[in-house]
């Protein structure tokens, strides 16, 4: 029986056994490391919306969104949107003692979007990507995307 590619996410942590795990246990910064990949197929994938491009501009196109300034500016955004266990998962991420420092960033913007990116990772690995999608989608298009 072939699997729906239509849920690879889905079909992803099913066969990592995510499933039956608790994503809550993980350290926040390690809910960042997979909510960052996350954020970032779903902007690359925006990205090509608009068409062929030289892979370099592509790169530039999807790097001006993905990084610590523009996640911190969404992630100010969708605060209200969150509910309360989703807060905490935010402030986890935010509150985490990260042990690189901010190339391009300030701390405030670098410390606010690892709480967007441990959400994102959380809820990826809590198989809840429609939530994932109903916070993202919305707010993305606020956000232009140029070649560059």
């Amino acid at each position: 029986m072939e699997k729906d590619i239509n849920n690879l996410p889905e079909l992803i942590c099913e066969n990592y056994s995510f499933k039956h795990h608790d994503p809550t246990l993980l350290s926040p910064l390690t809910l960042a490391f997979i909510g960052d990949t996350i954020f970032d197929l779903i902007v690359r994938t925006r990205v090509i919306e608009y068409g062929n491009a030289p892979v370099k501009n592509l790169h530039r196109t999807a790097s001006s969104l993905v990084n610590a300034g523009t996640q911190a500016k969404m992630a100010k955004e969708l605060m209200p949107r969150f509910t309360e266990e989703e807060m905490n998962i935010f402030k986890r991420g935010r509150n985490a003692k990260p042990h690189t420092t901010a190339k391009n960033a300030n701390i405030y913007d670098y410390k606010t979007a690892t709480g967007l990116e441990a959400l994102l990772g959380w809820l990826y690995l809590s198989g809840r990507m429609s939530r994932i999608y109903e916070l993202i989608f919305p707010v993305l298009p606020n956000y232009e995307v140029r070649y560059k």
